[in-house]
């Protein structure tokens, strides 16, 4: 039996099926204003349904445009040129630092965020008044607090201080803002909502419910938030209690990412799919298959590969940065194919999530947002930043994860240089090297290079890579400024709702 939240699934379908019947009525406006607010949220089963709607919001994003602009907007990935489809160029900007604010994807994941924070809002402002048990209570208010957190974090590394949309829009008159939030502000409202949910959040659930936000998910989130503002103290204080939740890394890597083995005892919060059903699919195999690939890459020969395949391609900088022997490597990217000819083709490709497909176009594979490795490494980097401490735990726990690679451990003193680490800032490099071969195409690589202040040196490094091995990037690509660091404010939020916009 897969390990999977089967009512956040069911709950999806439902929300599927309520959008459907909403279709049907569009003009009936006032009934169906009522029916979004108080006159819906009546009993346990209504908020159940809420909640799995959140989740939906982040399920449709991870799809495309989380790994579109946690993963391509860094080093770590970029995309193959399809001369014969040009419909998707705009991705191709995004990698380039190229992108405006009128781009689709720019307005997509913006809107996504806010949907999904809409969603949050209303479950969190009418659960209160409701008569439930008040530990499911309690739950279904942590699951809306992490997520609205979860989203609100994902704006504020793109776009920088947003608007605070904190209460359900029962009005147009609700629906304008009081214009973009400090970041400040907002790095408030994520604390307080991940302090919140990580205290109304259970520790685990039953089989059934596996796939939910745990009060692990919120410490996590809320140790990643501190680290990223640079409080250590306050980062390690989450991470050791995550540490006493009972995660613990899986023996062999691979076992990680098997959509057989979902939810497993390393995995802290992860975005669920399900391939048996076509609106609840993930198809990252597909997506990141080289366009020319045929069914070679997924296997599925009743799809037909194009414009939508050959992104997340890895990069030469990332294939590079493995270690002889690492067997994160080969479990995580391929380097090439051999096409039907026996000529082999040197276009890489993302193979962490390429699992085989459980329906034509369609596969099963889940995305991992924080795995225990990822607290370990956590850890590590803050006990450093507290204070260097030659072969002390930050080693340990930094080796821990390279061991299970089939790694030697890197140490101070060591004979051989390559692995050897003697102080602090040598250790930093350490952990952000490991943490982009670790967590490679988990979305971690960009926020990691924002938060260690290296964005700009590195991707204009990466632009002259590309530049030399590429005939078709435009002119002005990869001019990477720390203007660019933020993505443009969607053009219509500016033009509707009076926000500024970000400089460029």
């Amino acid at each position: 039996m897969k390990n999977y939240s089967k009512s956040i699934i069911a709950g999806v379908c439902m929300l599927t099926l309520a959008a459907t019947s909403c279709k049907k009525t569009f003009l009936d406006q006032t009934p169906e204003a009522s029916l979004a607010g108080n006159n819906f949220y009546q009993t346990e089963t209504d908020f159940k349904q809420a909640v799995n709607g959140a989740y939906a919001s982040i399920k449709d994003m991870a799809n495309v445009n989380y790994w579109l602009f946690g993963e391509m907007r860094s080093d770590n990935t970029s995309n193959q040129y399809n001369p014969s489809d040009r419909g998707y160029e705009q991705r191709e900007f995004i990698d380039q630092f190229l992108v405006g604010a009128t781009a689709e994807p720019i307005e997509n994941f913006w809107q996504q965020n806010y949907t999904g924070i809409a969603r949050c809002n209303e479950i969190i402002a009418r659960i209160g008044g409701i008569t439930m048990a008040e530990q499911l209570k309690n739950q279904f208010a942590g699951e809306a607090l992490f997520l609205r957190a979860f989203n609100y974090f994902n704006l504020l590394r793109q776009y920088g201080g947003v608007p605070l949309r904190l209460l359900p829009t029962d009005a147009p008159s609700d629906a304008r803002s009081k214009g973009r939030a400090t970041v400040e502000e907002v790095y408030t409202q994520i604390i307080a909502d991940l302090k919140a949910a990580s205290e109304k959040l259970p520790a685990s659930y039953a089989a059934a419910e596996l796939g939910r936000a745990t009060e692990g998910a919120a410490r996590a989130l809320l140790a990643k938030v501190y680290l990223t503002r640079g409080n250590y103290t306050e980062s390690l204080t989450e991470l050791r209690k995550v540490q006493g939740l009972g995660y613990s890394l899986l023996a062999n890597y691979a076992d990680v990412f098997s959509p057989a083995n979902k939810n497993n005892k390393e995995s802290v919060f992860e975005i669920q799919y399900m391939g048996s059903q076509p609106s609840l699919a993930s198809n990252f195999m597909y997506q990141f298959a080289p366009w020319n690939s045929g069914s070679i890459v997924t296997g599925d020969a009743g799809s037909t590969l194009g414009g939508g395949n050959g992104w997340n391609i890895p990069t030469k900088n990332m294939i590079n940065a493995y270690e002889v022997g690492d067997i994160r490597k080969d479990l995580s990217l391929a380097t090439g194919f051999t096409d039907l000819t026996g000529k082999f083709q040197a276009i890489p490709y993302v193979k962490k999530y390429n699992h085989g497909f459980v329906e034509r176009g369609r596969t099963d594979d889940n995305f991992p947002v924080i795995r225990y490795a990822d607290v370990l490494l956590m850890i590590a980097e803050c006990l450093n930043e507290q204070g260097f401490v030659a072969n002390g735990e930050a080693f340990t726990l930094l080796n821990q994860i390279r061991f299970r690679a089939k790694l030697n451990p890197k140490t101070a003193g060591n004979s051989v240089p390559a692995l050897t680490v003697d102080n602090q800032q040598a250790f930093r490099q350490a952990i952000l090297q490991e943490r982009r071969v670790e967590l490679a195409f988990e979305n971690q690589r960009w926020y990691d290079l924002l938060r260690s202040g290296k964005a700009v040196e590195v991707m204009i490094a990466q632009g002259k890579e590309e530049l030399a091995e590429k005939i078709t990037i435009p002119a002005g690509a990869y001019l990477v400024t720390a203007n660019k660091l933020l993505l443009p404010i969607p053009q219509k939020e500016v033009n509707l709702d009076g926000l500024v916009q970000n400089p460029q």
